[in-house]
C-alpha cells in the first residue's frame, strides 16, 4: 500500500512596497484569482496601507488618512493577503529566494515583486538637514510640516514642479508667506512650454505666492538653535524663512535591487523587460522603481498601474491552465502615455502628446488671454494631425483633445482652442471619438470598453460603469467625459434617460425651482396644471413631488411674497408626516420636541425651563450630538401646551422635523479655550440665527471650530467653519451618517463679512440646483464640475448670480418667523393638534410608556397586542 501523497505547497508571492502601484498589483492578482491558489505576503514601510498619493495635498483641505486610503475594508482578510505594516524589506537573498524585513521576519518566495517606488531628491545644499527642512512625499511628512508650521511665518519650497506647487499651496493654506524656488526658467518645465509657464506664473503670483525661477538654493542658514532662518540663492539674493520643503523631483528606490545584484540603470531604476521581469526571472519590478524596456523611469501613477497589470498577468499565466492564459495575461509594457491633467493651486494645467513640439515640421496653434490667465497651445503636423498640446487656466477640452492625439480632428484646430463666443462652433463631445480612444488614462480604459459596459454588461448609471471598468476612479479628470458617454450610449440603446422628478413632473427639482421662481408660482396646483405631465394635470400629485414642491415654495416664499408658514392652506397637504405637526413622529405614535439652542449656548434659567417642562409632561430627555436637548414622548394634543411654555421662555422651533437648518455646533473658542484663535461661539450663534428656518432639499447641519484642533467637527457638516489666525476657513459638502464624507475647503482666511456672504451664496446655490432629498455632499459630487464649479460660481461669481443669491438670502432673513410662535397665536392653526378629529379632547389611548433608568420609554406591547397562547388541535401532535 503506497503512502498518500501530500498536497504541493502553495506558491508564495512576496510584494515589497504597498503604495498605489502595489495595491493595484494586489487587485490585479485578485481579478485573476491568483490569491485563491497562492500565498501573498506584503511588506510595507509606512504605518498605514496604500493611500492616494496623487491627492496627498487634500489632507490640508480636510481629508483624513482614512479618506485617502485605497484599500477597501476587509480586502486583505477576504483574499488571504498577509500585510506587514511598518516593516520594510531590508535584504533579498536571491540564491535562497528569501526576503528579510526590518523586524527580522524572513519569508521565502517563488515570485518576488518590487514596488518600492521613489524617494525625494534633496539637492546637496549646505544646511539641508537643519531643523525646519522637510520633504513632501508621505502623510507623515505632511503631519510633520503641519506641526512645525504652527510656529512659522514664512516658508520656501524648492521645486516648481507638480509636487512643489502643491507643497506651496499647502504652506499658503497654513498661513505662511510662501516662496517657490525653481532652477528651470519656468514653473512645471516638463509639462508646459514657455507660454504656458508664463500664464501659470502670473496666476500663481496673483494668489500671493512669490516665485523665483532660474535660480537654485545655495545654502540654508540657521540660528543658534539649529533651526532654519534663511536660504541663500545662486544669484546672490537671500530669502528669510522659517521652513524649507524640498520638492525637486524623485529618484527610483532601487537600493534593495543593487544590494542583491539585480541589474539597474546607469542613472538608477531596476532594469525590466516588456513583461516587467528583472535580470532574475523570479523577480519583477513595477512603478517608479522600474527602468522600463523603453529606457525610461515613469513617475506617474498611470504607467505604474499598467506595469502592475502586466506583472500580474505574467504571474497568473504561470498559475493557471494554458487555455486560460490568453484571457488573463496583459499585453507587455513598452512605454506609456505621459499626458497629465492637474489642478495646482486651483489652476487647471494639462499637457498631452508632443506638448513641446519636437516633431519635425510641426506647427503651433495658440490662444492666449493673459488677463484671464488662460493659455492653450495645440501642436499639429503638416498634414493636420494633432500631435499634442498644453492647456493652462482652462483645461475643459482635455478629455476630448487627448484621445484625438495622433489623428486629424474633425474640425480645424483653431476651433478647438477658441473659447465660446469667439466664433468657435459647438464643442466636440466624447461621442465623436473612436472606440479605441483612451478615456481614462489612469486605468487605460477606452471608449469602447465604456460603451461595452452599458451595452453588454447592462450598466445604467455612471457609478455602475465606474465599478465595472474602473474608469473615473483614479484622478477623476475623465468623469465629465465618462458621464457624457454613458448617457449618450443609454440613449443610443433606446434607454430613455428620464430626468424628471417623478411621474407627475418631467422636470428636475432644479428646473421646477426655476419655474416657480421665474413665474412666481405660489401653489402646487397651479404648478402641476401648468407644468406637470399631461396625465398628471388636474390631479393631486404624489408622495414624491408634493413635499419637494412644498419645500421649493417655502424656500422661495419670502422672495415671492407668499406665506412661508408650511401649514397654511394648500401647503399643509404637501408636507411630510413630521411637518404636519411641527414635530418628529416617534415609533409609538408620540412626538419629540427640539427647541433651538443656537451654537449650543444656553443659560441656567432656560435649562431649568426645559427640565420643568420635561418633568411636568413626563417626557424622556436626551442631549444630542448637535448640542441640543430632545424631549420625547409628547402626545399630539400636548404639543401646543408644551411649546407655549417653551416660547414664553424665549425658545424657538429647532426645525428637527423639517428639511431645513438643524444646528450650528461650536466649541468654546478663544473665549475660554487656551488653543482658540477666534470666537467660535459668537460665530455659531450668528450663523444659526441667520439661517434658522431655511427650507432646503435636505437637512442642513453646520459647526464652527475655534482652532485647527476641530473640536466641533466642522469638516463633517454641510458647511463648516474653522478658525485660523487670519480669520476663518470655510468647508462645504460634508456629512456623517451611513455614507460619511469630509467637507472640502471652499475658501480660506475670510473675515466675518466675507464668510457670511460666501455661505449665503453657497446655501442658495445649493437650494437652487440640488435634487430632491440630496445632501450637499452628494450634490457636490454630482453637479457638473464639482467643487471647482461651485467655487467659480460662489466665490468668483462666474455666472453673475451672486447678487441675486445674496438678495434671496436677505429676503429669507428679513421674512423669518418662528413657526411655533405663529401657530400659538392663531386658534385656527391650533385646531389640527388633536388625536381624533371627532373627539378632539380625547387622548390617544395607544400612546403609553413604561419606566426605564429613571425616565420613560414607549410601551410597544400596547401596539402589538397581547401574546396569545398557541394550542394544537385534538388528535394532532406538534412536529
Amino acid at each position: 500500500m503506497s503512502a498518500p501523497q501530500s498536497e504541493p505547497a502553495a506558491p508564495t508571492i512576496v510584494l515589497v512596497g504597498h503604495g498605489m502601484v502595489g495595491q493595484r498589483f494586489l487587485e490585479a492578482l485578485v481579478d485573476r484569482n491568483v490569491t485563491e491558489t497562492a500565498r501573498v505576503v506584503v511588506f510595507c514601510e509606512e504605518p498605514r496601507p496604500a493611500y492616494d498619493r496623487v491627492q496627498l495635498t487634500s489632507y490640508f483641505s480636510g481629508r483624513t488618512a482614512e479618506d485617502l486610503s485605497l484599500v477597501e475594508d476587509g480586502f486583505m482578510a477576504r483574499h488571504g493577503i498577509e500585510l506587514h505594516l511598518g516593516d520594510p524589506a531590508e535584504s533579498i537573498d536571491r540564491a535562497a529566494r528569501t526576503v528579510t524585513a526590518r523586524s527580522g521576519l524572513t519569508v521565502g518566495y517563488d515570485t518576488l515583486v518590487l514596488a518600492t517606488g521613489s524617494y525625494p531628491f534633496v539637492p546637496p545644499v549646505p544646511g539641508k538637514d537643519s531643523d525646519g527642512c522637510f520633504v513632501y512625499r508621505t502623510i507623515e511628512d505632511l503631519l510633520a510640516i503641519e506641526e512645525y508650521a504652527k510656529h512659522c511665518g514664512s516658508g520656501v519650497v524648492v521645486g516648481g514642479g507638480l509636487l512643489g506647487l502643491e507643497a506651496a499651496g499647502a504652506l499658503k493654506g497654513l498661513g505662511l508667506t510662501t516662496h517657490i524656488v525653481e532652477f528651470n526658467p519656468r514653473l512645471m518645465a516638463i509639462q508646459v512650454d514657455e507660454g504656458g509657464g508664463a500664464a501659470l506664473r502670473r496666476t500663481v503670483e496673483d494668489m500671493g505666492l512669490i516665485v523665483h525661477t532660474g535660480v537654485g538654493g545655495k545654502e540654508i542658514t540657521t540660528g543658534d538653535d539649529g533651526a532654519v532662518t534663511a536660504m541663500a540663492l545662486s544669484d546672490g539674493s537671500s530669502i528669510d524663512t522659517d521652513l524649507v520643503i524640498f520638492s525637486a523631483g524623485v529618484r527610483p528606490r532601487d537600493q534593495l535591487a543593487r544590494d542583491c545584484g539585480l541589474e539597474v540603470g546607469e542613472r538608477g531604476g531596476i532594469a525590466v523587460d516588456e513583461r516587467c521581469r528583472t535580470s532574475d526571472p523570479a523577480v519583477y519590478a513595477i512603478g517608479e522603481c522600474a527602468l522600463a524596456a523603453d529606457g525610461r523611469v515613469y513617475g506617474l501613477v498611470a504607467p505604474g498601474y499598467e506595469m502592475a497589470e502586466v506583472a500580474a498577468g505574467e504571474i497568473a499565466s504561470g498559475e493557471i491552465t494554458a487555455g486560460e492564459i490568453a484571457a488573463t495575461a496583459a499585453e507587455g509594457f513598452t512605454g506609456a502615455d505621459t499626458s497629465t491633467k492637474l489642478k495646482l493651486l486651483g489652476v487647471d494645467v494639462a499637457s498631452f502628446g508632443d506638448a513641446h513640439g519636437t516633431a519635425d515640421g510641426c506647427l503651433d496653434v495658440v490662444y492666449s488671454d493673459s488677463r484671464a490667465g488662460v493659455y492653450k497651445k495645440l501642436v499639429v503636423g503638416a498634414d493636420g494631425t494633432l500631435l499634442g498640446g498644453v492647456l493652462v487656466g482652462d483645461a475643459e477640452a482635455y478629455g476630448m483633445l487627448r484621445p484625438l492625439t495622433g489623428s486629424v480632428p474633425p474640425v480645424a484646430p483653431e476651433q478647438l482652442v477658441l473659447p465660446a463666443g469667439l466664433g468657435a462652433p459647438a464643442a466636440l463631445g466624447p461621442s465623436a471619438l473612436p472606440d479605441e480612444a483612451v478615456i481614462c488614462n489612469c486605468h487605460n480604459v477606452t471608449k469602447g470598453t465604456i460603451r461595452s459596459a452599458v451595452t453588454d454588461h447592462q450598466c445604467t448609471t455612471v457609478p455602475e460603469v465606474k465599478k465595472c471598468t474602473k474608469a473615473g476612479t483614479g484622478c477623476g479628470s475623465c468623469v465629465k467625459a465618462l458621464t457624457s458617454l454613458v448617457n449618450d450610449e443609454l440613449e443610443a440603446s433606446g434607454v430613455s434617460v428620464d430626468k424628471g422628478l417623478c411621474g407627475c413632473f418631467g422636470y428636475t427639482r432644479a428646473e421646477l425651482y426655476e419655474i416657480v421662481r421665474t413665474l412666481r408660482i405660489t401653489t402646487f396646483a397651479r404648478l402641476l396644471d401648468s407644468h406637470g405631465r399631461d396625465e398628471a394635470r388636474q390631479g393631486d400629485g404624489c408622495e414624491v413631488c408634493k413635499p419637494a414642491v412644498g419645500s421649493i415654495i417655502a424656500s422661495l416664499a419670502p422672495t415671492l411674497g407668499a406665506s412661508g408658514y408650511v401649514l397654511d392652506g394648500e401647503q399643509a397637504a404637501l408636507q411630510d408626516t413630521n411637518d404636519h405637526f411641527l414635530a418628529n413622529l416617534q415609533r409609538n405614535g408620540s412626538y419629540s420636541i427640539v427647541p433651538r439652542i443656537p451654537g449650543g449656548e444656553i443659560t441656567p434659567e432656560k435649562l431649568i425651563v426645559i427640565g420643568e417642562v420635561a418633568r411636568d409632561f413626563g417626557l424622556y430627555t436626551k442631549i444630542t450630538g448637535g448640542q441640543r436637548i430632545d424631549l420625547f414622548g409628547a402626545r399630539v394634543d400636548q404639543l401646543p401646551r408644551i411649546w407655549a411654555r417653551l416660547v414664553d421662555a424665549g425658545f424657538e422651533s429647532g426645525h428637527a422635523y423639517g428639511k431645513a437648518l438643524r444646528t450650528v455646533k461650536s466649541c468654546v473658542g478663544q473665549t475660554w479655550c487656551r488653543y482658540g484663535v477666534q470666537d467660535s461661539v459668537r460665530m455659531a450663534i450668528d450663523l444659526e440665527l441667520r439661517y434658522r428656518g431655511l427650507r432646503a432639499p435636505h437637512k442642513l447641519k453646520s459647526a464652527v471650530s475655534g482652532c485647527a484642533r476641530e473640536c466641533a467637527e466642522a469638516r463633517g457638516k454641510d458647511f463648516g467653519v474653522i478658525a485660523t489666525s487670519n480669520g476663518w476657513n470655510l468647508y462645504v459638502g460634508g456629512n456623517g451618517g451611513a455614507d460619511p464624507r469630509h467637507a472640502d475647503l471652499l475658501a480660506q482666511d475670510l473675515d466675518d463679512e466675507r464668510l457670511i456672504r460666501l455661505i449665503d451664496r453657497f446655501l442658495m446655490f445649493y437650494i437652487r440646483t440640488a435634487d430632491r432629498l440630496e445632501r450637499t455632499s452628494a450634490w457636490l459630487e454630482r453637479i457638473e464640475g464639482g467643487l471647482d464649479h461651485v467655487r467659480e460660481v460662489v466665490v468668483d461669481d462666474s455666472l453673475g448670480l451672486c447678487a441675486e443669491l445674496e438678495a434671496m438670502m436677505a429676503d429669507h432673513v428679513a421674512g423669518y418667523r418662528d413657526e411655533w410662535a405663529e401657530t400659538l397665536n392663531d386658534p385656527e392653526r391650533l385646531r389640527r393638534f388633536v388625536s381624533f378629529v371627532n373627539a378632539p379632547d380625547a387622548p390617544d389611548p395607544t400612546v403609553k410608556f413604561v419606566p426605564e433608568r429613571d425616565q420613560v420609554k414607549p410601551d410597544l406591547t400596547v401596539l402589538s397586542g397581547p401574546t396569545l397562547p398557541i394550542r394544537t388541535l385534538e388528535g394532532t401532535a406538534s412536529r
